[in-house]
């Protein structure tokens, strides 16, 4: 198991860290941990913002991976 699988891939570094501590309280520690999540679901959470879900975005199409609907 390495760090280069999709799922494998830490947050991006520039995700805030309120952003950050809202998403490890969701139980979000991964990209792939994102998929259970809309983005309605995501901007709901306390510290998590229109900006990280702006830093996110490319992210998540980079790894192949997309948010609920």
């Amino acid at each position: 198991m390495g760090g280069s699988e999709p799922g494998a891939l830490d947050l991006p570094k520039r995700i805030a860290k309120p952003a950050r501590r809202a998403l490890h309280g969701a139980g979000v520690l991964s990209m792939r941990d994102l998929e259970r999540f809309s983005r309605a679901e995501l901007l709901a959470l306390h510290g998590f913002g229109p900006k990280a879900l702006e830093v996110l975005g490319p992210e998540l199409d980079k790894a192949g991976l997309r948010l609920r609907d």
